[in-house]
């Protein structure tokens, strides 16, 4: 019987054990979260207002429910404390890594320390109720907000910024957040890209929600638009794109009604630093880009100063290195073949990766499916002789006399009663617990 550990429950790690169950029914899967709570960036990730892509955990719920399927929740791999990589080895024929890319790009400007700017991964764990998020005080004394990148999780936390508690209390959200974003000030909201509106990454959906929030506005100059070179015959752009600029000229063509909220869609501005006031973020100074020509941006030498008491970054995510495998820095991602992990250009038995850990930080939901498809079919290919090595039939017992309790199936559905009892003492529904001691507190009232 082949034995194998996932590591990492987000989507790329359900599709995985999936994939496996599927194609083999000798196969059993284990798998493992550092956190007590399944789904990854599923959970911890999609706004909570995205109810129906939040929706997508019943179908990892019906992976992780497989009668050959078991979740090991809170089970830390690598680092300070960790099941070492090589332990996992002589656990399980194989090893399976779905770690993601844990950490955001930076920027590299100067004042980018300041207090007051955090990575937009920083905003979405807070106010997703992640166990490791910063304490509030995101929007403590905040009047202008800019957010830098023009993907949809920009566009996700400039939405937040500007939602109102009426529209968030049928939501998740842990109850902090909920009133934090209720007793907000914002009132203006510069959402900024460095290149043209016709090359950023949001999609069409994600923008029209924009113009759809109550007693917001959406303003976009004409001018910025002009600078595109794409605007002059939209018609030659991808749909996606074409659509994009569809929506984009028409609140550009919009007069401002004075609504409570502006929502500012700024182009052709590149942050060169963040200005201090008071010892803490003060305003963006961007320099003004034109097209190079070739897809890219240059600078211009003409520069402007936007305002701003909470900056958020959105450039992007990165994979870490995690101790015990191969990491090439320059990509972010561990070296594979087809989903094989290569130790010095070599394949090393029994080691794997799919999803932005494999590939990078690239795709949406979806594309995990083929990505963990490719990594499966390769380790079921080498499954004959991996299947030599002796592993423990329980692979628990083996961690629970190391020291390491995880929390299984039992105790993440002990952690959903408590988050639907918190709700219901709220006047809410569910609500998220927000620290490791309620969640593990939790999980502990499991009857086992």
């Amino acid at each position: 019987m082949l034995r194998v550990a996932v590591v990492g429950s987000g989507p790329s790690g359900c599709y995985t054990a999936q994939g496996l169950v599927q194609q083999d029914p000798s196969v059993r899967v284990d798998v493992l979260d550092r956190l007590p709570c399944p789904y990854g960036l599923v959970r911890y990730g999609v706004a909570p207002d995205h109810e129906k892509i939040k929706s997508l955990q019943n179908n990892l719920r019906t992976v992780l429910e497989h009668e050959r399927v078991r979740f090991l929740g809170g089970v830390q791999v690598g680092g300070p404390g960790g099941v070492p990589a090589g332990r996992l080895r002589e656990l399980y024929h194989a090893v399976v890594y779905c770690v993601g890319a844990a950490t955001d790009r930076h920027l590299g400007i100067p004042g980018e320390d300041l207090p007051g700017s955090w990575s937009a991964t920083e905003f979405v764990s807070w106010y997703s109720a992640h166990p490791d998020a910063a304490e509030d005080g995101f929007l403590r004394g905040v009047q202008s907000a800019v957010v830098i990148g023009v993907g949809n999780v920009a566009v996700d936390v400039t939405r937040m910024l500007a939602r109102g508690s009426a529209e968030l209390s049928p939501t998740d959200m842990p109850e902090a957040a909920l009133a934090a974003l209720a007793e907000s000030r914002v009132a203006e909201v510069h959402m900024v890209g460095r290149r043209g509106p016709s090359q950023a990454r949001f999609t069409t959906k994600e923008l029209r929600e924009l113009g759809s929030l109550p007693d917001t506005e959406v303003v976009v100059d004409p001018a910025e638009l002009a600078l595109d070179p794409a605007f002059a015959d939209p018609s030659a752009l991808p749909a996606a794109q074409r659509r994009n600029v569809e929506v984009l000229r028409g609140w550009a063509a919009t007069p401002p009604r004075g609504a409570a909220r502006r929502i500012r869609l700024r182009f052709f501005l590149r942050p060169v630093e963040l200005l201090a006031a008071d010892g803490r973020v003060g305003a963006v100074r961007f320099e003004r880009t034109a097209p190079d020509g070739s897809g890219g941006v240059t600078g211009t030498g003409r520069y402007e100063d936007v305002a701003a008491q909470l900056v958020l970054r959105s450039v992007g995510y990165r994979g870490v290195p995690l101790e015990g495998l191969p990491f090439d820095a320059g990509t972010g991602t561990v070296p594979h073949r087809e989903g094989r992990v290569l130790r010095d250009g070599a394949i090393a038995p029994g080691e794997y990766v799919a999803g932005w850990i494999k590939r990078g930080p690239t795709g949406v939901i979806g594309t995990n499916r083929p990505c963990a498809k490719e990594t499966v079919t390769s380790l079921l290919a080498d499954a004959p002789a991996l299947v030599h090595d002796p592993v423990p039939d329980d692979a628990v017992a083996a961690l629970r006399a190391e020291g390491v309790e995880p929390v299984e199936w039992a105790g993440w559905q002990a952690i959903e009663r408590a988050e639907a009892e918190l709700g219901a003492s709220l006047g809410r529904s569910v609500v998220k617990l927000p620290d490791w001691e309620s969640l593990r507190t939790a999980a502990r009232t499991a009857v086992s």
